[in-house]
């Protein structure tokens, strides 16, 4: 099945560039450009792509607004957003996968790796590790986040299994490594993290590990654990 894409970017030769990359795969196909926030979202909505590649700095929207517009919309509830960033760690990126995006990648990537990040977030992965994640969040959250001495309300329709399942995902543990932890298969492992990401409302893994650390569920380094 091809992956249908859509670009964001407001450099129309870099727009080019990711334009011949994408379509040099057989399984993957761009089918709309835009060059600002509001055009994408526009767009999305037009075309319902599998991905969007999302530039952050564009004028009139820039993406972190259209990020949010989209993942917001129930309608585009199946578009996932890949970010494109020259700066891989910075405050965009945070706020970024805060709105909603599933990962993020260098504007400097290889054809192969673009390629390979698109199929994995079109599957409703996470491009982004949960290890690299936790990283990202504790940088942010520690000095700015204001931690309550109870969890958030969004944990209250989890059960004790999902609560113990949406650490260890914070933790940077996989499936198979949850699965042998809890002595259960890992089907059943991921569909533990599945039933915690809906209730939870996230999209993916990286999602579900900032709610963790948003929630007061999980600690950054420096904070009292609960």
């Amino acid at each position: 099945m091809t992956v249908r894409v859509a670009l964001a970017d407001d450099q129309s030769l870099v727009r080019a560039g990711f334009r011949v990359l994408v379509n040099s795969a057989p399984d993957l196909e761009v089918v709309g450009e835009a060059a600002n926030g509001q055009e994408i979202v526009a767009l999305t909505r037009e075309t319902k792509p599998d991905v969007v590649l999302m530039d952050v700095r564009m004028p009139d929207m820039d993406g972190l607004a259209a990020t949010r517009q989209i993942t917001a919309d129930e309608t585009l509830a199946a578009v996932r957003v890949l970010v494109l960033t020259t700066f891989e760690i910075d405050e965009y990126v945070f706020a970024a996968l805060r709105a909603g995006a599933s990962g993020f990648l260098g504007k400097g990537v290889e054809a192969e790796e673009l390629q390979e990040a698109i199929r994995v977030i079109a599957r409703g992965e996470a491009l982004l590790s949960p290890v690299a994640t936790r990283g990202l969040i504790a940088r942010f959250l520690s000095g700015t986040l204001e931690m309550t001495d109870h969890a958030d309300e969004r944990l209250a329709a989890l059960t004790d299994r999902e609560r113990d399942v949406m650490i260890m995902v914070a933790a940077g543990r996989t499936n198979d490594e949850i699965a042998e932890r809890l002595r259960i298969s890992p089907f059943t492992a991921k569909t533990h993290v599945n039933r915690a990401m809906t209730k939870v409302g996230a999209h993916d893994r990286a999602q579900l590990v900032i709610m963790a650390y948003e929630t007061g569920l999980v600690r950054p380094a420096g904070h009292s654990a609960q």
